[in-house]
């Protein structure tokens, strides 16, 4: 007997729990529509509703992007620390008011405030400093550890994964996230169908963030839910639950060209001189790896008013009138082809005769050489020479030489992880030298353009690679800005390797870039460069000046490339100046000196970078 009445017992006790199971399961898996009876009015379905509306309230902790580090292994994005999370919770359960006062004191913040602002709340959030548009705040360990033997109910400290660190000033070449629904919607819309992506995702506005965007996106994002029942008060037992993906290699990490503490250096000095408008390119002269790439203005993520790209615009990426620094061009065809002695003797008494042309010195340079013609840029000697060449013979040198198309590191058929072609530097333009091809056949447009002028643009990227193409005696390289992809857990994805830039026809010959070297040590030693003189290195390079007009007004762009130290290169810098008054100072040429300064404090050989992941 006493068997029979334990056994039901049991069966009454496993059943009562199988429905309280039951009903655990059922307020967990309800769906979220909310019926309109009232449970203080007594309506049969008031018990629904209060099921109904227990539910989680999510936070996304970690987007799961991959992330960029310089060349020794410094990150450029991404920090995890430690902040505060403020969940909608019924504020008759949240604590006592000696609790939320020492809250508001470890928030530096007036109580009423923080209420005011966490009554507001319909959604979990970070608490943020200020406007409410800051990162989420930043918290000591001490105040860590305070805020959690509060004990105050919808309030918790946890990492929160910061994308762009404080100290980081946005950068064109790393660029920009946004929200971009549309294009989702047309570039993924299987994977948004099936739930590997949302709408209102962050994705590549501009730079390598764009371009890179596939690999950046990752597996998944991490975030914290915490569970509250239908009158807003957490559930306990419950607390909080993390989802996060399960997988060792991500986030990806993209090991850049970049020398960090270089470009940030270079940046500061580009703004401490008023480098409104323009570019500052450093190239690795063995073999063309971007360690610096400014341009100005900033970029200023979140504060754009147009829809055209100005306001991201990436100058050292963007072709314009490149002034006499193309003379090395066109130097270098007449050398190739013939139409020069370097021994001839040339006259300038400051007008050409033809073409409304004449020299920059009023009176001209009198008799001067080849050679001198370049150390002094002389515009007589190369519009003399420039009527010489035949239009094809320009454009073939051009193309020899690497400035006529996009030079960044590319891949036409796919690469590794990528399964379609990839340009890092998607926003880079191609160079030109006539407004279409053979349209140079009239010699007043040669003339014009073997100097510089007329239809020719070029980059700061593209002037700063004929540098390198000259110091390695024509070979044009492709600049890399990304060398490899790296697994979280350290592991190589894929390498890109520094390269050759194919070009159409043949390189210059070796003694050709040897004369052109030879003019620029003497540009800098007593023709147009020689301010720069004095200096950590002794340097070689061209200086530029090209009319041009925006909004309808005269103004020049001002150009400097070259390299250093000039008996053994180490750097390739180029400096564009943009829109500058006509008259006014040459910006560029000071700068060059001075970024050639900061670049021989910061050579060294990169770092190995595999502790660091």
């Amino acid at each position: 007997m006493i068997a029979k009445r334990a056994g039901a017992i049991g069966i009454l006790i496993t059943l009562v729990l199988l429905l309280f199971v039951i009903r655990m399961a059922w307020l967990q898996l309800l769906p979220s529509h909310i019926p309109t009876a009232s449970p203080a009015a007594g309506g049969r379905d008031g018990w629904k509703r209060m099921a109904v509306v227990q539910r989680q309230r999510s936070l996304v902790l970690d987007t799961g992007r991959g992330d960029f580090l310089d060349r020794n292994g410094l990150p450029i994005t991404g920090e995890t620390y430690m902040t505060v999370v403020l969940f909608p919770v019924r504020p008759d359960v949240r604590g006592s008011q000696e609790q939320l006062r020492k809250l508001s004191e470890l928030l530096r913040i007036p109580k009423e405030e923080l209420l005011h602002r966490w009554n507001g709340m319909t959604q979990p959030d970070f608490w943020r400093e200020g406007t409410g548009k800051e990162n989420p705040v930043r918290l000591t360990d001490n105040q860590a550890n305070a805020i959690k033997s509060l004990g105050v109910e919808g309030v918790r400290v946890l990492p929160y994964r910061n994308r762009y660190l404080p100290q980081f000033d946005a950068k064109h070449l790393i660029g920009f996230t946004s929200q971009h629904p549309e294009w989702l919607m047309t570039a993924h819309e299987r994977d948004i169908a099936q739930g590997r992506r949302k709408l209102t995702e962050q994705v590549g506005g501009s730079g390598l963030e764009r371009s890179l965007d596939g690999l950046l996106h990752g597996i998944g994002e991490t975030s914290v839910s915490y569970f509250i029942d239908g009158q807003n008060a957490p559930l306990h037992g419950l607390d909080l639950r993390v989802v996060q993906p399960n997988n060792r290699y991500y986030p990806l990490k993209v090991v850049t060209t970049i020398d960090l503490a270089m470009q940030n250096e270079i940046e500061a000095y580009a703004d401490a001189m008023g480098l409104q408008e323009g570019a500052i390119v450093v190239l690795d002269a063995r073999n063309a790896d971007i360690v610096a790439m400014v341009s100005r203005p900033k970029l200023k993520p979140g504060q754009f008013n147009s829809n055209d790209g100005t306001e991201w615009r990436n100058y050292a990426l963007t072709a314009v009138e490149p002034g006499s620094i193309y003379k090395l061009v066109t130097a270098a065809s007449a050398l190739e082809y013939g139409v020069v002695n370097p021994k001839e003797k040339f006259h300038c008494d400051g007008h050409y005769g033809r073409y409304g042309l004449s020299c920059w010195k009023e009176g001209g340079h009198g008799d001067l050489t080849f050679q001198e013609g370049l150390a002094q840029s002389c515009n007589i000697v190369f519009a003399t020479i420039a009527e010489r060449l035949e239009a094809e013979q320009m454009e073939r040198t051009a193309e020899a030489l690497g400035v006529m198309e996009r030079v960044g590191w590319h891949s036409s058929h796919g690469f590794g992880p990528f399964p379609q072609p990839l340009r890092l530097l998607q926003e880079e333009e191609a160079g030109r030298l006539f407004a279409s091809r053979g349209s140079g056949a009239d010699g007043g447009v040669r003339v014009q353009s073997g100097i510089g002028q007329r239809d020719v643009r070029m980059t700061p990227l593209q002037a700063a690679n004929l540098m390198v193409t000259l110091i390695n005696g024509g070979r044009v390289m492709e600049p890399r800005i990304v060398s490899e992809v790296r697994y979280a857990s350290g592991e190589r994805m894929v390498e890109l390797p520094a390269r050759k830039l194919p070009v159409a026809g043949r390189s210059i010959r070796t003694d050709t870039a040897m004369a052109l070297l030879r003019g620029m040590e003497a540009v800098v030693d007593h023709g147009t460069g020689r301010s720069i003189r004095a200096g950590t290195w002794q340097l070689a390079g061209k200086s530029g000046t090209a009319e041009t007009k925006k909004d309808g007004a005269a103004l020049n762009h001002q150009w400097f490339a070259g390299y250093g130290p000039a008996a053994k290169p180490r750097y390739a810098v180029a400096v564009l100046a943009a829109n500058r008054p006509i008259g006014s100072a040459h910006q560029a040429t000071k700068l060059f000196r001075g970024v050639m300064d900061i670049a021989a404090k910061h050579v060294h050989e990169p770092r190995g970078h595999g502790h660091r992941f």
